[in-house]
């Protein structure tokens, strides 16, 4: 099942509430939240890394935030245990999440990947919205029932 599937199974097995935004594909997260008509802010933004742990030992994570924010890579691998994170490549983020880089929701739907949510995203705004396993599709859903669902481990993962 694509990611795009999964995600309306996930919701509509829950009865959360949400809406389903149809758009042009974009790539910058300013040009998606001017197509879907919200805030930057409100926007989930999901990075694919992998993070060191020891010489021969990797974790890879998702980490996600607020789409006005930058992403700490040295926060990010305090937070998932390691020394050093980097970005994972093109191969592995589509191998790991299903999706294109820009497309991929702050889900995740494999045991291999460790979800990992800035607080601030539960923050800023009574509801999020995120890229939805497509580049031209995005969910809008209310924040605390993105927490509730994801149950990620939440730890500061943006720049100062």
């Amino acid at each position: 099942m694509e990611v795009f599937e999964r995600l309306q199974a996930l919701l509509a097995q829950h009865q959360v509430r949400h809406r389903l935004i149809e758009h042009a594909a974009a790539g910058r997260s300013v040009e998606v939240a001017a197509i879907r008509g919200t805030e930057v802010s409100q926007g989930a933004k999901a990075l694919v890394c992998r993070v060191k742990i020891s010489s021969n030992v990797r974790k890879n994570v998702l980490a996600v935030f607020p789409a006005d924010q930058q992403a700490d890579l040295d926060a990010i691998a305090r937070a998932a245990g390691g020394k050093k994170a980097s970005l994972a490549s093109q191969d592995l983020a589509r191998e790991l999440t299903g999706c294109e880089i820009g497309a991929i929701p702050p889900f995740s739907f494999n045991p291999d990947l460790h979800l990992l949510v800035d607080p601030t995203l539960r923050l800023r705004h009574d509801e999020i919205v995120f890229n939805a396993g497509r580049l031209d599709a995005s969910i809008l859903l209310n924040t605390e029932d993105y927490f509730r669902l994801a149950a990620p481990d939440v730890a500061p993962l943006i720049k100062a």
